[in-house]
C-alpha cells in the first residue's frame, strides 16, 4: 500500500521525533500497541472513526473521552490532529508505521509467529532463543496468532526469513515432492 504508507509515514515521523524529544518514546510505544489491540477488536470504533457522518470535532470528543486519561498528552495531540485532518480512518496505518520505526530506531525484530494453537510460556522461551538466532540482533517482539488450519506447529517471520514447521506445511511440501516424483 504505498499510498497509504506515503500518507502515514509523515505522522508517524512528527510523532516519533517529538516523543524522542521528550524522552517518552518507550511509553507511546506502549500506548501505540495498546491502542492497536483496542482498534483491532472493535469494528464498532473503526466503523465509527470511518465514518463520514461524524463531524472531526465529536471525533475528537470521543477521542478525549475514551483515551485521554491513558495516553501521553503528546500521543492524545496526534491523535487529535489526525481526527481535524480526517485521518483518524488510517490510524491503524499511522501507529503500524510508527511502530516499524521504532523498532528500526531500537534494533528490535519482529517475528510474526502464527501457530495452531498458543503457544506457551515455556514454547516461547525456547522460540525467543532461536528466533534472536535468525535474526541476527540481541531483542525480538513477538507478533502472536492462531490458526488452526496449519493442523499443528508453528510458522515464524522474521523480516524476509520465513520458517514453516507446521504440519500443513509439511504436507504442502510433501505433496510437492510427489507430484515432482510422478
Amino acid at each position: 500500500m504505498p499510498l497509504l504508507n506515503s500518507i502515514s509515514t509523515p505522522y508517524a515521523e512528527a510523532l516519533l521525533q517529538v516523543v524522542d524529544q521528550r524522552q517518552e518514546t518507550d511509553q507511546v510505544a506502549q500506548e501505540a500497541k495498546d491502542l492497536l489491540e483496542v482498534w483491532h477488536s472493535s469494528p464498532e470504533l473503526r466503523a465509527a472513526f470511518s465514518s463520514p457522518v461524524l463531524e472531526p470535532e465529536a471525533k475528537r470528543k470521543v477521542l478525549v473521552t475514551l483515551f485521554g486519561n491513558d495516553i501521553t498528552p503528546t500521543f492524545l495531540t496526534l491523535l487529535k490532529v489526525l481526527a481535524d485532518r480526517q485521518r483518524i480512518a488510517i490510524l491503524d496505518a499511522v501507529l503500524d508505521r510508527f511502530l516499524e520505526l521504532y523498532r528500526e530506531q531500537r534494533g528490535i525484530a519482529l517475528a510474526r509467529i502464527t501457530s495452531a494453537s498458543p503457544l506457551s510460556e515455556q514454547q516461547q522461551q525456547a522460540l525467543h532463543t532461536k528466533v534472536l538466532a535468525v535474526a541476527g540482533t540481541d531483542k525480538v517482539e513477538f507478533d502472536l496468532h492462531i490458526d488452526p488450519s496449519l493442523i499443528g506447529g508453528f510458522v515464524v517471520s522474521v523480516g524476509s526469513q520465513v520458517i514453516d514447521a507446521s504440519l500443513a506445511g509439511q504436507v504442502r511440501r510433501l505433496g510437492l515432492a510427489l507430484a515432482k516424483a510422478g
